[in-house]
């Protein structure tokens, strides 16, 4: 959790494949495992999920590489062409896309449905637009806002106690977000669920309920948070109780706008969202700096004022919005269902029930869901919280230092799954072993998985081989002394081996999910139910004995058992082939010699030059490191010159063709 919110979920995406397409039909008993299981190990990955006021699920995320190829000659090169969108296949689709119309081949897949139709595409006048439009608009803006952000959170760090983090990262912020998740989650999706050819009276009825269900929750859970569990001492960290009051009643605030989000996030009015929260982050942002410099005294004032704040410009942003858009020429020419902002309030009809039944039995089906799915998703906070495994301080780092190490999970990782998940699920058909499918296909696949594993494979160990000599000066560099010292660089050391793990992971699940029928999915499903309760277990002990890393070494254990699963899964798949795309995680002898040497002299270097003899001898450090660093680089593109050829001919030369 960054102090402003605003982190992404990360690896959880392989894991949530096999639901999405069910839960858009809004049918939770077709679901089954899937929804109680697959959307609830976001904590497995340690990567938060969105915070600040933003939902877990964020869309649009950065438009995925939809790709197919075909072979130019018979030595294995393979030339890429752009495809359109597929189907049903690629179920990795936002939360309240209408389910698109299959094609022949994702008809079979588990889980689709041929009723689906383009008349039901949720966009006025019926025209459904390319899911990578929404998200070319979007993915510029969140960068922007997200640089600041992260500037402002650098700054506002040197300012603040590590108490005083813990408190608000974890403690008061696991308030706000378990009153939102239990307040509105099933609600959002029942009424996302299906066709915008509703009567939508009923639906504004059924999503008012949000309101008084989340006063309830923030009165239940803030009684709880005040007289239940540790207060912190209050010269140390002031005003606990205020805040507690104000994280509740901001998560009351954000309910009040859930009609207004829900009737945006259905049509597809992608620019809203994103202006909305970005506008509300940065205000958030703004405020916290302005309030941490005037007024350092004033403790959780700064920052229960910051939240009142966010959640206010986020209602008001789309109030503000549908006050301009309802009645005007554009509504009128879209026959938007809502012609006036009164219609957005609660309303009785005559001689017609209060609310949508079927979307109200769809909710609680949703909701009876909800409690167990909360605890998997914020295990490790509710772990810091009720048992008291770690002091706030210790709350704090860890919870900075998680977030800084999955930014390359976020940014690099994650896009790379989305993709490939699409283009192994299009080539590749769903629940068929190696010899019914087309060799072709099979090579095609084969090929890229290989290169693709050892992609990753090299990402992930540059970042464990320099993030441990480096992890130090990072954090002194971002947040200086308050992160740098005690436990903050054997947290982000430990991460960088822990981003080794979930790079692995989420290709090995990227095929696996994208070739799995639905009794494999939900065999897989009990599994990874199981490794989340052993996981939260785990946790529990290793925190006793090794403190805040023990969630990371947690989840190390928890992302090598899916690891193992994983390309089991794939040995089995090809073993009946001549391909053995697992060869792809057994990098070049000379490129593994060079990453020990390097591993080695960038220890020293730290040992000698980083990080308290000033900033000459961290320049030293850094010029060593970067010496290292391209001797690693100019020895991978000797020894491994496929794969130079795989990421020419599938990355660069795309964002090429963009530039010209």
């Amino acid at each position: 959790m960054w102090i402003f919110g605003a982190a992404q979920p990360a690896c959880v995406v392989s894991c949530k494949r096999e639901a999405s397409v069910s839960e858009q039909q809004g049918t939770p008993e077709t679901v089954g495992t899937h929804l109680k299981v697959t959307q609830l190990l976001v904590r497995n990955t340690s990567l938060r999920g969105w915070r600040g006021g933003k939902r877990k699920e964020t869309w649009p995320r950065p438009a995925p590489l939809l790709l197919t190829g075909s072979r130019r000659d018979g030595g294995g090169a393979i030339s890429w062409r752009r495809r359109p969108w597929p189907h049903r296949t690629c179920s990795a689709r936002p939360p309240g896309w209408p389910p698109p119309a299959p094609c022949c081949r994702c008809a079979a897949a588990p889980g689709s449905s041929s009723s689906s139709s383009s008349s039901s595409s949720g966009v006025p006048g019926g025209s459904r637009p390319s899911p990578s439009q929404p998200a070319g608009v979007s993915f510029p803006c969140q960068v922007l806002f997200r640089a600041v952000t992260f500037g402002l959170n650098a700054f506002t760090l040197r300012h603040l106690s590590r108490e005083l983090l813990g408190v608000v990262n974890v403690r008061l912020t696991l308030l706000y977000s378990t009153v939102l998740f239990l307040a509105r989650e099933a609600f959002r999706r029942a009424c996302l669920s299906g066709s915008t050819k509703r009567n939508w009276t009923k639906t504004i009825n059924l999503l008012w309920l949000t309101v008084p269900l989340g006063v309830f929750w923030s009165v239940f859970l803030g009684l709880v948070w005040l007289h239940l569990l540790e207060v912190p001492d209050p010269s140390v960290v002031p005003h606990y109780q205020a805040g507690v009051v104000a994280f509740g009643l901001s998560a009351i605030i954000e309910l009040l706008g859930e009609p207004f989000w829900v009737l945006a996030q259905a049509h597809l009015f992608v620019r809203l969202k994103v202006i909305a929260e970005s506008l509300s982050v940065v205000s958030k942002c703004v405020l916290t700096v302005i309030l941490v410099i005037l007024y350092p005294q004033w403790g959780l004032y700064i920052f229960s004022l910051a939240q009142l704040l966010y959640t206010s410009v986020l209602v008001m942003c789309y109030i503000i919005y549908f006050g301009m858009f309802l009645g005007s020429p554009e509504a009128t020419k879209k026959s938007f269902p809502v012609t006036r902002m009164k219609a957005l309030l609660p309303k009785v009809v005559e001689d017609e029930t209060f609310l949508n039944w079927k979307e109200a039995r769809l909710t609680w089906s949703f909701f009876k869901q909800s409690f167990l799915k909360q605890i998997l998703t914020e295990g490790e906070r509710y772990v810091m919280t009720f048992l008291n495994v770690l002091n706030f301080g210790d709350q704090g780092v860890y919870d900075i230092v998680n977030n800084l190490g999955s930014l390359v999970a976020r940014f690099i990782f994650l896009p790379i799954e989305e993709s490939f998940y699409v283009f192994f699920a299009k080539v590749l058909e769903r629940g068929k072993n190696v010899k019914d499918q087309k060799q072709d296909d099979i090579a095609m696949a084969a090929n890229v998985l290989e290169q693709l594993l050892k992609l990753v494979l090299l990402i992930g160990l540059t970042i464990t081989v320099f993030g441990y000599a480096f992890s130090q000066l990072a954090l002194d560099i971002y947040g200086g002394s308050m992160l740098s010292s005690g436990t903050g660089p054997n947290l982000l050391r430990c991460y960088s081996l822990y981003v080794l793990f979930l790079a692995i992971n989420g290709v090995t699940e990227c095929f696996t999910f994208a070739l799995m029928c639905k009794e494999e999915v939900d065999r897989y499903n009990f599994v990874m139910l199981a490794l989340s309760f052993t996981f939260l277990c785990i946790s529990y002990f290793l925190t006793h004995w090794h403190g805040s890393v023990g969630f990371i070494l947690a989840n190390c254990f928890n992302m090598g058992i899916r690891i193992a699963h994983s390309t089991h899964y794939i040995y089995d798949y090809f073993k009946e082939s001549t391909y053995r795309p697992l060869t792809g995680l057994l990098p070049s002898p000379v490129l593994m010699l060079i990453y020990v040497i390097s591993g080695v002299i960038t220890a020293f270097s730290e040992v000698f030059f980083c990080c308290d003899k000033g900033w000459m001898a961290r320049l030293i450090h850094i010029s060593i490191g970067a010496v290292c660093f391209a001797a690693t680089i100019i020895t991978m593109f000797c020894m491994e010159t496929k794969l130079v050829h795989f990421v020419r001919s599938q990355f660069l030369s795309r964002y090429m063709k963009k530039g010209t």
